[in-house]
């Protein structure tokens, strides 16, 4: 998923008031902003493979350092850990936690099955919804909308960026959507991970758009 990760960022903006946008989008996707780096290390692998579902052209052969069950839990225990160290607020960091946790949960309904249990030569799992182009889109879109508009009901803007940031927010994560399902594969693994890397900036943006909102 893509949009789906940053619906469950959005959402949880009522179960952690406290907690910047941008942090939780920091945590839901997290393990997809430390994906591009282990792709250009090595240490995990992708393959462009067009058609091997309807939605992505990507088979992704090697990933247990972030798209394990194992490691999500990892990753949550970590990032939660180090937010209640840091603010001794411990909602919130159950919250954060559990963001970086929902992402496996979340690209379980829609990879092929290739999600690994663990390092190990474990079962993997993917209930394949990206073998449907437009269950995938209705899914995801729904997820979206009903994040966002959980967003709204809990914050409003105190200043006009705090309106237009975030609007603008939305339609950049809805042309990239957009773009990802209709647009070409792409060239080389080193092109997928400087997109991935590009994500930081949507955690970036998503930090200015709260800084100009507050909770209802």
């Amino acid at each position: 998923m893509f949009i789906g990760h940053f619906a469950i960022g959005f959402g949880a903006k009522a179960a952690a008031p406290r907690v910047s946008l941008g942090a939780l989008f920091f945590a839901v996707q997290f393990v997809d902003l430390l994906w591009p780096s282990l792709l250009l290390l090595g240490m995990e692998r992708v393959e462009i493979r067009p058609g091997i579902t309807a939605v992505t052209p990507l088979d992704f052969v090697h990933y247990p350092y972030t798209h394990s069950l194992l490691m999500a839990g990892v990753w949550a225990v970590l990032i939660g850990g180090v937010y209640y160290l840091l603010s001794k607020q411990p909602k919130a960091a159950l919250v954060l936690g559990a963001c970086v946790a929902s992402h496996w949960f979340i690209d379980l309904i829609v990879h092929r099955p290739d999600l690994p249990l663990s390092f190990a030569d474990t079962p993997v799992f993917g209930l394949g919804l990206w073998n449907s182009l437009v269950g995938t889109v209705v899914v995801e879109v729904l997820l979206f909308v009903a994040g966002l508009w959980i967003y709204l009901r809990h914050t409003k803007a105190i200043k006009p960026v705090g309106v237009y940031a975030l609007w603008g927010l939305v339609t950049f994560l809805l042309v990239t959507y957009g773009a990802n399902l209709f647009g070409p594969p792409p060239p080389d693994v080193k092109a997928i991970a400087i997109a991935g890397h590009a994500q930081w900036l949507l955690v970036l943006w998503a930090y200015w758009v709260d800084k100009n909102r507050e909770v209802r």
